[in-house]
């Protein structure tokens, strides 16, 4: 009797973590979580296998839990692990043709970035076109509460994490304008999701300021966020609704390329 390939296949798996990569997957296409209970139905796999893997993958910060409602979500770990290849083989890919014509229109440095854990990093940039214009090497990371990209990415998490983002997150007083406050951050992160874009006013430098907006990806996830910098007299605040608006547009088409839209409604 011959055996298939993919029976003779299986004779070198391991079931574990056969069961750990299903969980994965599972809560990659629940960005609102799931319980123990519920992963345990939905891959019809015995409860205290769950409670091992989800722990082991808590512990190694694959998963954070919400402590109410005892959901599990993905951490951005994941990501920060295939960083390379996302960058090289996606999202950059995706935005740098949008990047250029935005830079163009607004002739300020243009970046794409994401969020890495508790900070953002700066994944690709395009300089600006005025001789005194501002560049920031790729790799370079971001506070979370000051950074415009940052932000826009923030006020897009799913609620639990961004409810988790917020609770871990450091705010620092660089000047005047940093906002210290979570209360206020807060406010603030309302007010983006409902603008679509994100303004970091001085917050961390004085004298510099930055509109960004997130990308999402066909779940709707905020997986990048492009934004643009310039000095403050060339980008005051009379101009930020101006750009706020180019922004978000550009950061819509890189979404659309990565398939947003295609199973949500456009925002």
């Amino acid at each position: 009797m011959k055996t298939s390939a993919k029976q003779n296949g299986s004779l070198h798996h391991v079931p574990g973590l056969e069961r750990a990569l299903a969980i994965i997957e599972l809560l990659a296409n629940n960005h609102k979580g799931l319980t123990m209970s519920e992963m345990a139905d939905k891959l019809d796999i015995p409860k205290n296998s769950v409670f091992r893997i989800t722990m082991t993958l808590l512990d190694r910060g694959y998963l954070q839990r919400d402590d109410s409602s005892k959901r599990f979500v993905l951490t951005r770990k994941l990501l920060a692990i295939g960083y390379t290849t996302i960058s090289d083989r996606n999202i950059v890919e995706n935005a740098m043709d949008v990047m250029r014509e935005l830079r163009d229109s607004v002739k300020e440095t243009v970046l794409l970035g994401t969020l890495l854990e508790d900070k953002g990093i700066v994944m690709e940039q395009v300089l600006g076109l005025h001789h005194f214009k501002f560049t920031v090497s790729p790799g370079k990371h971001l506070y979370l509460h000051t950074s415009a990209p940052c932000k826009a990415q923030i006020a897009f998490l799913p609620p639990v994490e961004r409810q988790k983002v917020m609770k871990q997150m450091q705010l620092p007083r660089f000047n005047v304008h940093t906002i210290t406050s979570k209360k206020a951050l807060g406010k603030e992160l309302g007010e983006i999701r409902k603008l679509g874009y994100a303004i970091d006013r001085e917050e961390e430098f004085v004298g510099v300021v930055c509109i960004g907006a997130p990308v999402l990806d066909q779940h709707g996830y905020p997986v990048a966020a492009i934004w643009t910098t310039g000095p403050s007299d060339r980008m005051p605040a009379s101009k930020f609704k101006q750009i706020g608006e180019l922004v978000k547009e550009n950061a819509m088409r890189i979404s659309r390329r990565l398939g947003y839209g295609m199973l949500y409604s456009i925002l």
